[in-house]
């Protein structure tokens, strides 16, 4: 019978002060394990020398709770290699790996651990330690293993019962023996049961004083037995959990007097101590009272030695004990998969099945259980196998031939139904017959297929005549089995249920026109469990599932039927594996490309709700993949995927997944993206600039060239004047100059934006003549202020009371009511705008035409120019042209930046400063 196997730590390839791998042979609630040096090399290495040569049965390892290794590696050798002992060239066989939990899901406070079933026989068993999970409290990178346990038989004693023919591997995992059946379900008919006070679990959590009683009673309670006084045995049983309860007390206790070591409390500690020995001494006397232990002292935990784990300590070499520690046998098989993965178990064990909590209030034990078999290649994870005893690796077998041995080696007929199965399935036997539904709930896999490919046989070859509701109770109940087959581990079985529920609904159901409803019902009843099994943790199982939904959703049975696009746009539950959630949003994606959303059960409505509320779950990949459904949504229908979506401004553009779905708006419309608008915007302004420049520099120099004409015609005027006058008394008349106006007076009566002069253009006339007159200016609509027509859009859009109320529209760049805009881009119907660069668009007319600020006048003030300016006029005096001595003035944007020439006019009374112009007198 399998039991703990001692061990010695031979090498380790590093270790931190304190806690060295030789810690890894105590077990102990208050042991700290191994720890890897600080900021180390992967992988780490660990090599055991074990007691006796052995065959493994059972690896248990416990992981630190934040110094996680992402993977161990587990080898054997009968000998150590040559690197260790020269002149042995044994080399160490690679048994597989496992992978553990990065602990987010508890903060880092939990502590894994994990029982690896395997069949190997040596003596020694090297561990490699891959590196580490990140996390906040692992600052150093390091990995550590709080405990390993090992649990085998003799290598001499277990090559009797050692598997190696292929006769014998089949018959092994068929659960068939030669051992007498009445012992089955009992300890003594079991050569590989293990005692739970072999298990890693008791010894961490349990006081080792306590520890050596129970192995004491345990001992004693098997010897009553046999010598059949149950009476006795009895009592001692009762003894036994007592005790453990007792002994992770205990154990508790001593974490926390620990602790208040450490932390230098050492009243608390001296309280802890006092009141372990009180505990200690009342059970103690209980046990003394009943005569269930000698009158000897007890050894002390001070006193026990701390010396590698050795054979003797699990006493168990006679009867094997009934089992303290009962577990779920549910039947698993996964011949035909490649290889298995882990599983976790269907419930987490209780303190009575001695995986407690662990006594520091910072750690609770995950026992997740995994179980090794062959595969034909190497690079295999160790597989979860809850009820079938280990294989030995041979690595020369072919995945054909594991998964055809068990159909070769079923023989007999399928066990009888339990009672919870003939309730369960009562009806379905009622219409099929118990050997088939018996096949069905079969806990040998080869009987479950074989009854489902029966059953497929047997509706394929009911007559077309058979009664209506025959056909009805057979198809049900088909259903029912199916159901149930959905739910199976073992992929054969998997892919079989498929196989039915495909036949019925595309040809069982027509052939027989059954209709609609029977259709429904079937398709209500498979598409939970389907969807289930699409966030399966296995790989295979989810590609299979979401590949048979999909097919299913296109079958024109199914289709009219809008069943299952009602269950994909369900919102993600926030629980839910995220596997499911990737399956469903991927089916989503998919069958929205061949269903659309017309009258096939997607709406816009459901769809996009779906999407934006998945733009909030956890798994990147689900974010992304909702992103791509609503860009596909937005390119049939534009407008109306807006109203789900927050507003594109500055906020939501923070959001990165908001950005992208905007950009990729953009993208599709034609429009230039964010990114692309800043290289525009930047090019133009470096452009501005050298204009801006080469301006200036033009202006400095007709400066210079003005003052040297000055100042020569203020050399000559003396001699000009003296000339006038002789001229005048000689009674000639000179010819009257040329009315000019003084250049500090060049501004009066003219309107700046027209260039229409006039003796009535006073202060107030000037303001009068803007607000009502004046063809480049008009009155916004909405706030009354005047402003210029060619910053019209710009003002309702940035600084108009109600610029809340406008949206820009991406084909003519104008501003428009909210309300109306999305009529507005549906409806097509507006002129598409040109860059800024190649056209002028104006906001009245909605026509482009040529580029640049003299343009505007042209066409606002022209008579071919805009039609719907109401102040236009098609003759307007105009002011005179510029002295080309600097008499007149000059007009220059104020969007370019530097010195400007003269002193800046205030803008009229009255008017915007939405024109974004400057006026300056030179």
């Amino acid at each position: 019978m399998p039991h703990k196997i001692g061990f010695v730590v031979v090498s380790s390839s590093g270790h931190e002060d304190g806690f060295s791998a030789r810690e890894l042979m105590i077990h102990a609630p208050t042991v700290g394990g191994w720890r890897s040096p600080r900021f180390c090399q992967f992988p780490q290495e660990i090599v055991l020398q074990m007691v006796e040569r052995c065959r493994i049965r059972k690896l248990q390892l416990l992981a630190h709770q934040y110094m996680i290794p992402s993977k161990v590696e587990f080898y054997i050798s009968e000998s150590l290699p040559e690197y260790f002992v020269p002149y042995q060239a044994e080399r160490f066989r690679r048994l597989g790996y496992i992978s553990l939990c990065d602990n987010e899901k508890t903060g880092c406070k939990a502590r894994e651990l994990k029982s690896v079933y395997v069949d190997a026989v040596g003596q020694f068993l090297k561990l490699i330690f891959h590196e580490n999970h990140v996390n906040k409290y692992n600052i150093y990178n390091q990995v550590a293993l709080v405990a390993v346990n090992i649990i085998g038989d003799p290598a001499d004693f277990s090559d009797e019962s050692n598997i190696t023919s292929r006769e014998k591997l089949i018959d092994h995992y068929l659960g068939h023996n030669s051992e007498d059946p009445a012992l089955e379900g009992t300890c003594t008919g079991k050569s590989d049961y293990i005692s739970p006070l072999d298990d890693l679990a008791f010894d961490m959590y349990q006081d080792p004083e306590v520890a050596q009683i129970i192995r004491k009673l345990d001992e004693r309670k098997r010897e009553a037995v046999q010598k059949e006084r149950y009476d006795y045995a009895k009592k001692l049983k009762q003894a036994i959990a007592d005790l453990q309860k007792v002994g992770e007390r205990l154990g508790r206790y001593e974490v926390e007097k620990r602790c208040a070591v450490e932390k230098e409390d050492y009243d608390l500690a001296k309280e802890k101590k006092q009141q372990m020995e009180r505990f200690r001494s009342q059970v103690y006397e209980q046990l003394q009272l009943h005569s269930l232990v000698d009158g000897e002292p007890m050894r002390r935990p001070s006193d026990l030695p701390a010396q590698p784990l050795a054979h003797s300590a699990s006493p168990h070499h006679q009867q094997p004990v009934p089992s303290l520690l009962q577990e779920e046998s549910t039947p698993e098989s996964r011949f035909a998969e490649p290889f298995l993965q882990e599983k976790p178990p269907a419930h987490a064990l209780g303190p009575s099945q001695h995986s407690t909590v662990d006594p520091s209030p910072r750690a609770t034990d995950l026992h997740l259980k995994t179980h090794l078999q062959s595969v034909p290649y190497d690079e295999r994870p160790l597989p979860a196998s809850r009820k079938q005893p280990a294989v030995a690796l041979e690595p020369e077998k072919s995945d054909s031939d594991v998964s055809e041995a068990p159909r070769g080696g079923a023989a007999g007929e399928p066990e009888p139904l339990t009672e919870k199965a003939l309730r369960e399935a009562g009806p379905a036997m009622d219409v099929l017959g118990e050997s088939l539904v018996a096949g069905a709930y079969s806990k040998t896999w080869s009987y479950r297929e074989d009854a489902l490919l029966a059953l497929y046989k047997r509706l394929m070859e009911t007559p077309a005549g058979t009664a209506k509701e025959e056909l009805k109770s057979m198809l049900r109940a088909s259903i029912f089995l199916v159901r149930r087959a959905l739910r199976d581990i073992v992929t054969p079985v998997f892919q079989a249920s498929l196989k039915l529920l495909k036949m019925i609904i595309t040809q069982y159901i027509p052939k027989h026109k059954l209709g609609k409803l029977e259709t429904a019902h079937c398709v209500e009843r498979t598409i939970p469990v389907l969807l289930t099994r699409a966030g399966d943790s296995s790989a295979r199982l989810r590609v299979t599932a979401s590949n048979f939904i999909q097919e299913m959703a296109l079958f024109k049975e199914v289709r009219s039927l809008q069943i299952i696009p009602s269950y994909l746009v369900q919102p993600l539950k926030a629980n839910s594996s995220n596997h499911l959630a990737m399956s469903q949003i991927g089916l989503l994606a998919r069958l929205l490309k061949d269903l659309g959303t017309g009258s096939m059960g997607f709406t816009i409505d459901n769809v996009m709700k779906f999407s934006v509320s998945a733009l909030e779950h956890r798994v990147y990949e689900v974010r992304e993949t909702a992103v791509r459904v609503i860009l596909d949504m937005y390119k049939q229908h534009r407008a109306f995927i807006l109203e789900y979506l927050p507003p594109d401004d500055n906020t939501t553009r923070k959001n990165v997944l908001y950005k992208t779905i905007f950009e990729g708006f953009a993208k599709i419309d034609g429009r230039p993206t964010e990114a692309e608008i800043r290289a525009q915007k930047k090019a133009a302004t470096e452009e501005a600039e050298k204009r801006k420049k080469e301006e200036i520099k033009a202006l400095q120099g007709q400066l210079a060239a003005l003052k040297d004409i000055q100042a020569e015609a203020q050399g000559k005027e003396g001699p000009s004047v003296e000339a006038e006058s002789q001229d005048t008394q000689g009674g000639k008349a000179a010819p009257a100059p040329a009315p000019e106006v003084p250049d500090n007076h060049y501004l009066d009566n003219l309107c700046i934006f027209c260039g229409e002069r006039s003796e009535s253009f006073t202060e107030e006339g000037l303001d009068r003549h803007y607000w009502k007159r004046c063809p480049v200016l008009t009155r916004c609509a909405h706030c009354k202020q005047v402003v210029e027509i060619s910053s019209l859009t710009e003002h309702l859009l940035t600084e108009c009371d109600k610029k809340d109320g406008f949206g820009k529209c991406y084909r003519c760049s104008e501003a428009v009511l909210k309300e109306e805009l999305p009529r507005h881009i549906k409806t097509k119907e507006c002129n598409p705008a040109k860059p800024e660069k190649l056209a002028n668009r104006c906001p009245l007319c909605h026509e482009n035409f040529s580029p640049g600020e003299e343009a505007w006048k042209a066409h606002l003030m022209g008579p071919a120019g805009c039609t719907m300016n109401l102040r236009k006029t098609h003759v307007l005096p105009k002011a005179p042209t510029l002295p080309p001595a600097g008499k007149g003035p000059a007009v220059a944007k104020s969007g370019t930046s530097g010195s400007k020439v003269g002193s800046k006019i205030p803008t009229p009374k009255g008017l915007s400063k939405s024109s974004g112009r400057t006026y300056t007198k030179r």
